[in-house]
């Protein structure tokens, strides 16, 4: 019961939306280059539409944006009020990205944006919601194939909701090997009593969700992890805490 109330916490308790079929992929050879669509009484250019981003597999920009159209009502509620860093892939899965956090003056009008400004910020910058299906799909039309939202919300922006253990596979390591990691973790933290919740991240790693209910710091959340993680990297000769790639 505990375990199913902090679940719920963590991921909503709204009605499930009813089924919705995901869209063919378009050939891009048929595809148009350029549409304007009216989302959210929001008129939106969306451009590039036949850029190849998977090239393995043909999947256009255009496929993407249909793709995250029909999704929209199921992310939303876990990107609503949660500052987006922008993961932007201008040439497809296969080339350089690069972040972008500040939008000061780079957005429309409509879109809505949160100051903020660290310690170490000499200005304050604008952080972009994403809190409507518009949102979404200027976000996606900018090469954003992935989203990247704050583990915490404008209304506590220092404490996050959850805290998270990303389980990153290195070349040598197997999914097996990522699962045992994270059944030893569930485990850990089954004993202390703390509910968690496991989803896929990527093609190879695992991600392992507790929810904090923006009672703690981020300081206190990294300080938890570390040391479970700590604990739990003890039982095996695999794993590594290290977070830089190059030390592990």
């Amino acid at each position: 019961e505990e375990k199913e109330k902090a679940v719920k916490e963590l991921v909503g308790t709204g009605p499930a939306a009813p089924a919705r079929k995901l869209p063919a992929k378009i050939s891009s050879k048929t595809a148009p280059s350029e549409e304007t669509k009216v989302v959210n009484g929001i008129e939106l250019q969306l451009t590039n539409l036949n850029k190849v981003l998977w090239p393995d597999d043909g999947y256009t920009k255009g496929d993407m944006l249909r793709y995250y159209s029909a999704i929209a009502r199921y992310i939303l509620p876990y990107l609503k009020n949660r500052p987006q860093s922008l993961n932007r892939f201008p040439n497809g899965i296969r080339g350089k990205s690069f972040y972008q956090k500040d939008v000061t003056g780079k957005v429309p009008g409509w879109v809505e944006k949160y100051p903020y400004k660290t310690p170490d910020d000499r200005r304050r910058k604008h952080y972009m919601l994403c809190n409507n299906e518009a949102a979404l799909l200027y976000m996606a039309n900018l090469g954003a194939i992935e989203m990247n939202p704050w583990s915490s919300t404008i209304q506590k922006p220092d404490h996050p909701t959850w805290c998270i253990f990303d389980l990153d596979p290195d070349k040598g390591n197997t999914f097996d090997q990522v699962i045992e990691v994270a059944q030893a973790i569930y485990d850990f933290l089954d004993d202390l009593k703390v509910p968690s919740c496991c989803k896929t991240s990527g093609s190879t790693g695992l991600h392992i969700y507790v929810p904090l209910g923006a009672r703690y710091t981020y300081d206190q959340s990294q300080l938890f992890a570390r040391w479970v993680a700590s604990e739990v990297a003890g039982q095996f000769q695999f794993t590594s805490v290290e977070r830089m790639t190059d030390k592990r």
